[in-house]
């Protein structure tokens, strides 16, 4: 098991119980009392949970997504996989809105030597694509997250009801053809309704495991969707109906 496995695995087992001793955690991973102890400063400096002696209790609610740090090395390959396909389905010279999320920025970093115009929707990817030699970067305003950094807010939709975009590339926290796609955090699928209301053409990018969930913020039916890139573990019943509302699926 990798570190950045183990953190997950600790997270998680952490958030479902509530609180659980170090003894335990040791158990549940494999890993010495030393190693979790450590994995729990870890998580405990990224607000995911508060230490206590000899053990943690977590500071996520079950609807919650983890920190953008932890969710940032989950499956890099499988997203940088997933932002190469996205790319190569742009073309030169398209303007493009970029959504905020760890494969979003994979998809910026994809991007860096492209001759296109740029909106991201984070900050993380602003600075990704920033000396970009033949791209143009559009900053929209807004108000970061914390840790996230992706902007939302009245600033946010402004900027983006005042442009429209070849190309809208869209990152989910759930994707299901009854329920749509879906988001944790209200004020992020309310920039992401406007990101797709100002494009001709929305691709959604998600790993397989989005597509067994639904989040708390509806964002759009699947019907909205262009096309869906995802990773070659995506279950072939949830691909299936997606296709069935309409959406072109890429297994990479």
């Amino acid at each position: 098991m990798t570190g950045t496995e183990r953190l997950r695995q600790i997270t998680e087992a952490v958030r479902a119980a509530g609180r659980l001793q170090v003894a335990d955690l040791a158990a549940l991973t494999g890993a010495s009392e030393m190693t979790v102890r450590r994995d729990l400063d870890t998580l405990a400096a990224q607000g995911v949970l508060e230490r206590y002696r000899g053990g943690a209790k977590s500071l996520l609610l079950r609807g919650e997504e983890p920190p953008f740090a932890l969710r940032a090395q989950e499956g890099l390959e499988g997203k940088r996989r997933i932002a190469a396909e996205a790319a190569a389905l742009l073309a030169d010279g398209e303007s493009v809105v970029l959504d905020s999320g760890t494969t979003c920025l994979e998809v910026a970093r994809a991007l860096e030597h492209r001759r296109l115009t740029v909106m991201p929707l984070s900050l993380h990817a602003v600075n990704a694509l920033s000396a970009a030699p033949q791209l143009t970067l559009l900053v929209p305003g807004g108000c970061p997250r914390p840790g996230e950094l992706a902007l939302t807010g009245p600033l946010t939709q402004a900027s983006l009801a005042a442009l429209r975009f070849d190309t809208a590339i869209i990152g989910c926290c759930g994707l299901d053809a009854d329920h749509g796609l879906t988001a944790y955090d209200l004020d992020d699928a309310a920039v992401k309704r406007a990101a797709i209301a100002s494009s001709r053409r929305v691709i959604a990018i998600a790993e397989s495991v989005k597509l067994s969930r639904t989040a708390l913020a509806f964002v759009a039916p699947a019907s909205a969707l262009h096309a869906l890139v995802t990773d070659e573990l995506a279950p072939e019943e949830a691909t299936s109906a997606l296709a069935g509302a309409g959406v072109s699926v890429r297994k990479v």
